[in-house]
């Protein structure tokens, strides 16, 4: 099991699509931009809001796309 098992909200697709390019913790996702992960099948824009506010919640963020 995974992190991202545990967070409420998060789409099946998403959570497969997240395991599958070998993403297990939120603090892996401050390495990668939201555009990175938007590129992953089954991502939508309302996981990435929630693994966003998830990463907040955490004092973390995403990877800055500069």
């Amino acid at each position: 099991m995974n992190e991202f098992d545990s967070l409420k909200g998060i789409a099946k697709p998403a959570r497969r699509a997240l395991a599958g390019a070998g993403y297990e913790r939120l603090e892996q996702l401050t390495k990668v931009t939201e555009a990175e992960l938007l590129r992953l099948h089954g991502m939508g824009p309302r996981a990435i809001e929630q693994i966003r506010q998830a990463l907040a919640e955490k004092g973390l963020s995403f990877a800055s796309s500069s």
